[in-house]
């Protein structure tokens, strides 16, 4: 009997720590001072030559895609990345995302695009799976269009996450 308790004790635990899990939101401070939340990016769109990682990220007043391209042009060219992106969604509608900025990270290592939903796009991205993304990388090639194969619903449980942390 104690076995089925602890066994029934040990299966409620790992199934509430596996909801947290993915709702881990993480915070950084931004050189302006501002805060910034996020969540580690998911993978995409991944093959032997590209891969592409988005993650949800927000001030608490406005909510971003972030993408992490790779490979990405040099920090020179890659500034010079100002175009929207298109976000194909599950529901056949496409989105336009406006650029918001370009950031290169942990010594230039990693290259962060920032597109803004619009607001009344959030009902949207937070009900619909991403299929299919297209970026003006320039510098690179004209366009890049990512057909998603992983985690499409990242950015559906990453939205949820933050709007239901709002509510609380």
């Amino acid at each position: 009997m104690k076995k089925i308790i602890f066994l029934i004790l040990l299966f409620c635990f790992v199934c509430n720590s596996k909801s947290n899990a993915q709702c881990e939101i993480k915070n950084r401070i931004q050189p302006d001072g501002s805060m910034q939340y996020y969540f580690d990016p998911a993978v995409f769109y991944t093959t032997k030559s590209k891969s592409l990682k988005i993650n949800i990220v927000t001030d608490k007043e406005h909510y971003f895609v972030a993408l992490q391209p790779t490979p990405f042009p040099d920090k020179k060219i890659g500034k010079k990345i100002k175009d929207d992106l298109i976000i194909h969604l599950a529901d056949n509608n496409i989105y336009k995302l406006v650029h918001y900025d370009t950031q290169y990270q942990r010594n230039d290592s990693i290259m962060q695009v920032l597109y803004l939903i619009d607001e009344k796009d959030i009902e949207a991205f937070s009900n619909y799976e991403a299929v299919i993304a297209e970026i003006n990388m320039q510098g690179t090639e004209f366009v890049r269009s990512y057909n998603f194969k992983l985690h499409k619903d990242a950015i559906i449980e990453q939205l949820k996450c933050f709007l239901k942390n709002e509510e609380n």
